[in-house]
């Protein structure tokens, strides 16, 4: 029984500190076989022949790793996004750039590397392509263990990084967030190809902070031609059904690490130094024992 106990004890010891240790850095990060779907709708005022048109408009951003691309340490992702109109709620997700309805208001694609721990881009991964644009930052979720401290955070129209300023706590469908917003005024952009203007945005992310994971999205988007009037004046964000998805993985995964980083290597190691006393103990008791009935049947001395 006492080397069962010592042998158990000395066995959940270690099992802790390796989760603690080692399991942590390996599950920290960002998986290679990540696919996701983002969507979002909103409302949009768009310029044309007879002024702003006020049209309901949705986007979809589609991203995918190239886990053979990747690395233990490095990730790489392909990303299209596309904006269109949908005033009757039934508009394909994206159409081509020469379709004549005029549904279509952006698209674009992009690949990328990160750091599959702190989330960073990597711009000079060995992976990417020869002609992709270098992004800097922060591009497609947070660090695991996020902070509550400013980020920088990769904007496309602005070519660059812009401060993503924590906001506080804030609690979306019962999982505490991180709330933190991106400010952008009077940058000036190419608004439209060959189109000079300025863009402004104000855009808030509540991010799951174990994860890094974003759980929802609100954005206000104006690009204001030189002239002053209004190119487009754009309010939305993720769609009730993604926030939902993403809530229920955000749970899921931040269970999981916890259990992984926290709670096995807590009780492991609690479970596993009761073990080791109480085999000491025994072996203590045991050796009293031995030494106790040596001495009642020693000879006495005459």
């Amino acid at each position: 029984m006492t080397k069962l106990l010592v042998f158990l004890g000395a066995f959940l010891v270690t099992t802790a500190i390796l989760s603690l240790v080692y399991a942590s850095g390996q599950v920290k990060k960002t998986p290679l076989d990540t696919d996701s779907v983002t969507r979002l709708s909103g409302e949009a005022q768009v310029a044309g022949p007879d002024g702003l048109e006020n049209t309901p408009v949705k986007a979809v951003s589609i991203t995918h790793a190239d886990s053979e691309l990747s690395t233990g340490e490095v990730i790489l992702f392909q990303n299209s996004s596309c904006l269109v109109r949908d005033p009757n709620g039934d508009a394909p997700d994206c159409v081509a750039a020469d379709d004549p309805s005029g549904t279509l208001l952006s698209a674009s694609t992009s690949t990328f590397a990160t750091d599959r721990r702190t989330a960073m881009s990597v711009p000079d991964f060995e992976n990417l392509p020869a002609d992709a644009e270098r992004v800097e930052g922060l591009v497609n979720k947070f660090p695991f263990d996020t902070e509550q401290k400013t980020y920088p955070f990769w904007d496309g129209l602005v070519g660059g990084t812009v401060d993503a300023v924590y906001q506080g706590e804030e609690d979306v469908d019962g999982l505490a967030t991180y709330k933190f917003l991106v400010t952008v005024k009077d940058q000036p952009i190419e608004i439209a190809d060959g189109v000079a203007g300025t863009y402004n945005t104000e855009k808030t992310m509540w991010i799951e902070p174990r994860t890094g994971a974003i759980m929802d999205q609100q954005e206000h988007q104006t690009r204001i031609l030189d002239d002053g009037s209004t190119f487009l004046d754009l309010n939305f964000g993720f769609t009730e059904e993604t926030v939902a998805a993403n809530i229920e993985s955000g749970k899921s995964n931040s269970s999981q690490l916890a259990l992984l980083t926290r709670t096995v290597p807590l009780v492991g190691g609690i479970l596993g130094i009761l073990a080791l006393l109480g085999g000491f103990a025994l072996s203590a008791t045991a050796r009293r024992g031995r030494h106790t009935d040596t001495e009642d049947r020693a000879p006495a001395l005459v």
